[in-house]
């Protein structure tokens, strides 16, 4: 009843366009590393068709929905399409969708998004305009903005969107005193983090967390796209100051088939020259950044080194030490970390000591120096809870 008062209170092209939107979200851990995009084909107030961006390579969203149309024997001509995100004009993996739709004889597009990308940028909208189509913009543009903020951050600054996770109790420890973490939060919980393993490109952590769990940092599962393809896996990033990663860990075991990259300081002895050598032989990619004032990894420099292989965003999955480097990155202390997710298990430890804090490091002497924190979201998962707050800079 809710939804049936508010739909009374928007016009017919932010009703359609919240159809468009809910079609963007169907493509949720497949497209990486292209944008969410969806779109509706109308006619007279009826719906020909609808479309979304698939997977990685497939159809863009326009040309989706145009085939879906055809299909269904329905003409196109003199419609009007919604779309979320400015129609691409240039050829990469599919020709361009400006083209797709001057074709088809669309006489209005309805765009939410405008796509800050310099291939598109308002050269999609001038091409379709000069074509004689009527274009409309910013349609709910926060609504459409808000699917590809990752998207949108990368193509802005070319450094990679960071969202730090991380388990607590209750009591908000990580684990038992004798160090025991498995498991704190419940199966459903667990699940929604592969969930947002897919959704980023790549998940980072630290060589000690490697070297204690051999884990895969894989995303497991079963479901699949309309295509039948599977979901993204995430590039796995390992920072390994003095590459201790083990060549017999089931990260180097799967490297030739789910990339690895380990990322090491720039001036290495002979023994992890030698360690180098090896792991490049077993497929891992290895890339060396600069050394911090602490002497590990500089945080700035391993963004920068990471935006620059194209990897639009990093699910962090580490120890404390990690986590607070990036989002206190002393001693500039201008967190490079942009949210948190924060999963709550609905269980109590106690502790003898401060070991198992998700952050660790020199933190702060005075409560003003606190980061400040905006709530993005609160879902549940039967009694554990899961928390997303936007890193205020």
């Amino acid at each position: 009843m809710r939804d049936n008062f508010i739909s009374n209170y928007l016009s017919d092209d932010e009703r359609f366009m919240l159809l468009a939107i809910e079609e963007a979200k169907k493509g949720e851990g497949f497209v990486h590393p292209n944008p969410l995009v969806g779109a509706v084909l109308v006619k007279d107030g009826v719906i020909l068709a609808k479309g979304y961006h698939h997977h990685y390579g497939g159809l863009h969203a326009e040309r989706d929905c145009l085939k879906n149309a055809m299909e269904a024997s329905r003409s196109s001509f003199g419609a009007t399409i919604y779309v979320t995100l400015e129609p691409c004009c240039h050829t990469g993996k599919q020709p361009p969708c400006t083209q797709a739709l001057i074709e088809a004889g669309v006489k209005r597009v309805v765009i939410g998004s405008r796509d800050p990308n310099p291939l598109v940028d308002g050269k999609g909208v001038k091409q379709l305009l000069d074509a004689g189509i009527e274009v409309v913009q910013d349609i709910l543009k926060d609504k459409c903005d808000a699917l590809n903020y990752i998207f949108f951050h990368y193509i802005k600054s070319k450094l990679p969107y960071i969202a730090i996770k991380y388990a607590v109790t209750a009591d908000g420890l990580t684990a038992t005193s004798s160090g025991k973490s498995q498991w704190i939060t419940n199966e459903k919980a667990r699940k929604d983090v592969h969930v947002s393993r897919a959704f980023y490109s790549a998940i980072m952590t630290g060589i000690n967390t490697v070297i204690v769990d051999n884990p895969m940092l894989t995303c497991r599962l079963d479901s699949k796209c309309a295509d039948g393809k599977t979901h993204h896996q995430p590039v796995r990033i390992i920072c390994d100051s003095h590459l201790r990663l083990p060549l017999e860990c089931n990260l180097v075991k799967t490297a030739k088939d789910i990339p690895v990259i380990a990322l090491c300081l720039e001036n290495l002895n002979e023994d992890e020259k030698e360690k180098k050598v090896a792991l490049e032989k077993n497929a891992v990619k290895v890339i060396q950044v600069k050394k911090s004032f602490d002497n590990h990894l500089d945080m700035e420099d391993v963004l920068k080194k990471i935006g620059a292989e194209g990897i639009d965003s990093i699910y962090v999955e580490s120890g404390g030490k990690l986590s607070s480097s990036l989002l206190f990155n002393f001693p500039s202390k201008k967190p490079l970390a942009d949210e948190i997710i924060v999963y709550i298990g609905a269980k109590v430890f106690g502790s003898k000591d401060v070991l198992h804090s998700p952050v660790l490091g020199k933190g702060i002497d005075e409560i003003k120096d606190a980061l400040d924190l905006k709530l993005l979201s609160l879902e549940s998962f039967d009694s554990d809870i899961k928390i997303r707050y936007e890193i205020k800079k």
